[in-house]
């Protein structure tokens, strides 16, 4: 009896070691597979110096160049291919004369990656990184286009234009973009950026800019003045505003509040020429800060735009355009804007009167075409056979041909191009040497390359179209960018034209029997 006791208290406590054995076993193999699952994190998680300037990813073979700055080793192979310096976001410019591999960089990336089980970067090649570079050269220059432009304006009478605009007719002032506030002929008008949004939500952010708005008698003048049911004092204030904040730029970020973007928004529709040009201008100055970018996004100005852009009046037409172009700039208002309806008017804005209202509305699809729901949009728009009609009247090919590169990066981009007829078009240009510039002829090489992908079809199309030759004269001049995609597509077109040779002629097999 005292073995059986002893036996069944072994049986009874037994299992509940082993039990917690058990537990704490499976508990560290959790723990085990926990290190080596891979976990992608959002750039906000990673590091900062961690990432490259350029391309902001994280950085796979890391190098140091002369000014001391940390980039990856392929976008500085871009930009001195390019012959590009960038401008980094906190003003400084880097001096790429001379790269060291960074291997304690490098290390302590790997490190990091292992440490926060995240999956090791993995190496950016030089094709992907040139075509970042080249994105960030084009946001670079026009953004200090558009700065230029803005310092370049004069200033203006406002009291004698609101006075002449308030004596004439509601006739003369649908048909007339002359009472804006640049009245001089000479004066090309302003170009803007700005950003789409959506209603702000209260925060202690917001709130504070509220009570450092409403610490400023004068602004807050202003503003009561831009509400005043009289027109005369909100011409008077939207215009003093204009003024404000194209010559004091340090203002730009504390005028940029909830408040005031609601009430520039309730006047960007006016019916009055002052008060929509100006309005939309003052959206412009304000949107070139980064910082107010999305500001003025979540403000829910961007549909007002977009109204602008279908029915404003001329010179409205042109700010709504640059600040939609500004917009774009930031990545995360892209698809904002391409879902609030703003790609049909800018693709009709192509054929505008205006230069400006054309060659901004063709820089803000470039960068709205640079995700993929906007380049599915503009597919189904019919922009394809509109941007190849472009190419051939000679009009702004150079950014025509950016959007075809973006639209032909998708697959029903390179059927939409293929269809009608871009393969035909293109390598006209490249024969009769009818580009401009190095760089337009590189694009539009650029978008063939792409559209090679398309395998038996593009072969059949360019061959027909004397490719070949075309291909062969690019192969020795030029940069060496182009040369090297033309060397790659003479390849492609070699290697299946040898399938198609290999290829069994069934009607011959079945006819011999």
């Amino acid at each position: 009896m005292e073995f059986q006791e002893a036996l069944m208290r072994l049986i009874i406590h037994k299992p509940v070691k082993k039990g917690f054995f058990v537990e704490t076993h499976k508990q560290s193999e959790k723990q085990k597979w926990k290190v080596f699952s891979f976990r992608r994190l959002s750039k906000q998680e990673i590091p900062r110096e961690f990432l490259c300037p350029i391309c902001e990813y994280l950085m796979n073979d890391p190098v140091i160049v002369s000014s001391g700055h940390s980039f990856e080793r392929s976008c500085v192979q871009a930009c001195n291919s390019l012959a590009f310096i960038p401008t980094l976001m906190d003003g400084t410019i880097p001096d790429f004369s001379t790269v060291i591999p960074n291997l304690a960089l490098k290390s302590a990336i790997l490190n990091w990656c292992n440490k926060n089980s995240v999956k090791p970067p993995q190496a950016l090649d030089f094709f992907s990184a040139e075509k970042l570079v080249r994105a960030k050269m084009d946001a670079q220059q026009e953004e200090k286009g558009l700065i230029q432009r803005i310092k370049q304006c004069p200033s203006v009478n406002f009291m004698n234009q609101a006075a002449i605009e308030l004596t004439l007719p509601p006739s003369h002032l649908s048909s007339s973009s002359e009472e804006s506030v640049d009245t001089t002929a000479s004066t090309p008008p302003l170009q803007f950026t700005t950003r789409p949004g959506f209603c702000p939500s209260s925060s202690s952010s917001s709130e504070m800019e509220t009570l450092n708005l409403n610490s400023n008698p004068e602004v807050e003048e202003l503003i009561t003045k831009l509400k005043s049911p009289q027109v005369f004092e909100i011409e008077e204030a939207v215009i003093s505003l204009r003024k404000i904040t194209r010559t004091k730029e340090d203002t730009r970020v504390e005028l940029c509040t909830p408040r005031l973007l609601s009430v520039l928004r309730s006047l960007i529709n006016s019916r009055y020429t002052n008060i929509q040009v100006n309005s939309t201008a003052c959206l412009v100055n304000l949107s070139l800060e980064k910082v107010n970018k999305v500001k003025i996004v979540r403000s829910g100005i961007v549909p007002a735009l977009i109204d602008v852009l279908k029915g404003g009046f001329p010179e409205a037409k042109e700010h709504a355009c640059g600040s939609i172009f500004s917009l774009a700039l930031e990545d995360h208002n892209k698809t904002a804007i391409g879902v609030l309806g703003a790609l049909p008017p800018l693709l009709h804005l192509l054929r505008s009167e205006s230069e400006w209202t054309r060659h901004d509305s063709a820089l803000a699809l470039y960068h709205l075409s640079l995700v993929q729901s906007n380049r599915t949009k503009l597919i189904k728009l019919g922009a394809v056979p509109i941007l190849l009609g472009l190419i051939k009247s000679g009009h702004m090919r150079n950014r025509v041909l950016l959007i075809l590169c973006s639209l032909a990066s998708c697959l029903d981009g390179q059927a939409a191009m293929l269809d009608s007829g871009g393969v035909d078009c293109l390598l006209a240009l490249l024969r009769d040497n009818e580009l401009e510039s190095e760089s337009t002829r590189e694009s539009c090489v650029s978008v063939l390359f792409a559209l090679s992908h398309c395998g038996l079809r593009f072969t059949g199309l360019a061959k027909a179209a004397g490719a070949v030759e075309v291909f062969s004269q690019l192969e020795n001049s030029g940069r060496e960018q182009t040369k090297e995609k033309a060397r790659r597509l003479l390849e492609m077109m070699k290697s299946k034209e040898e399938e198609e040779k290999e290829q069994v002629n069934w009607e011959e097999l079945l006819d011999s029997g």
